[in-house]
């Protein structure tokens, strides 16, 4: 297999890129020039970085290869502020668009988009892939329209269109303002954590898991189509909570703080309770990192990046 991938210095991109190798697969990995982020990609013979920005994917010339996949993974204006900004979400369509014509240009086999979570919206209950799209805010708008067309672009091009929608997916390379890094962080700095009632149910995927998923997805013979990227065990968030400082406590001399908040019937928080089932039948995995696995890791990484 030979793959390329946009965003590749992300979570997703860099765990997905861990997977390539391990398989022997050769990757274009397309960098924004000057990326501070760029380290993160692990070194191989097999891995071809590009330095390049979506609007300037013209210039890239085609290396006369053929490529089986190519992962859209990068997308702008992920911060909470920006994630409702409906002019900053529409330049994310429109990049989307530029970059299934380069799939096509290097004559892709897949395109496989990178959606999310927040096209359903606020669902009370399991969420399957035939759930209807619900999305409340700019993001999941712009996700869900960047599914649509590009969906669109690859039909009319006789491409298969793997619309893959993200949960929660956690780990070392994660964004420092998510709840597992906030958590960690105060148990770090001897801090009490707070955090709200945490009775909605959530869903949690270690990075590597998701990595192999996608991995799967480009080399199985899947159909067009719309694939979970998720966790196999959804409980309430206050129960990972409680988890990830076992792990803490059993692992450290300072025993960690958490409070959480009251929970009254008016402030119910809708969580996510995503089925996997379609996503397991078309690759024949099952996530293999449990959540007490994945926090020691994740736990390990921040404290030895704290000591550098």
């Amino acid at each position: 297999m030979r793959c390329i991938i946009t965003g590749a210095t992300s979570m997703l991109g860099c765990a997905l890129i861990d997977e390539c190798i391990k398989n022997n697969t050769e990757v274009m990995a397309i960098v924004r020039e000057g990326s501070i982020r760029e380290n993160r990609i692990s070194k191989s013979d097999l891995v071809h970085i590009v330095h390049a920005d979506i609007e300037n994917f013209d210039n890239i010339e085609f290396d006369g290869l053929e490529y089986d996949a190519l992962y859209h993974f990068a997308w702008g204006y992920t911060s909470k502020f920006e994630r409702n900004l409906a002019t900053a979400q529409e330049k994310n369509i429109r990049d989307t668009l530029l970059v299934a014509d380069f799939a096509l240009k290097f004559h892709c086999k897949k395109f496989i988009f990178a959606g999310s979570q927040a096209e359903y919206g606020s669902i009370d209950g399991v969420i399957t892939p035939e759930t209807k799209p619900q999305p409340i805010n700019a993001y999941g708008m712009a996700k869900l329209s960047a599914g649509m067309l590009s969906k669109l672009t690859c039909e009319q091009n006789n491409m298969k269109h793997i619309w893959t929608r993200i949960f929660s997916v956690y780990g070392t390379r994660d964004q420092e303002w998510t709840m597992i890094k906030y958590a960690v962080n105060s148990f770090m700095n001897r801090d009490k954590a707070s955090f709200s009632a945490g009775t909605q149910m959530w869903n949690y995927l270690y990075e590597s898991d998701a990595g192999k998923m996608f991995y799967l997805l480009g080399t199985k013979d899947v159909e067009s189509g719309i694939y979970h990227i998720a966790g196999n065990d959804t409980r309430p968030l206050r129960k990972y909570i409680e988890q990830i400082k076992e792990v803490w406590d059993k692992n450290h001399e300072n025993s960690a703080e958490c409070e959480f908040g009251s929970y009254g019937s008016i402030n119910k928080v809708v969580g996510i309770q995503p089925d996997i089932s379609k996503t397991i039948d078309a690759i024949g995995f099952m996530p293999e990192v449990s959540f007490v696995e994945g926090i020691k890791k994740v736990i390990e990484y921040m404290e030895n990046d704290k000591m550098l």
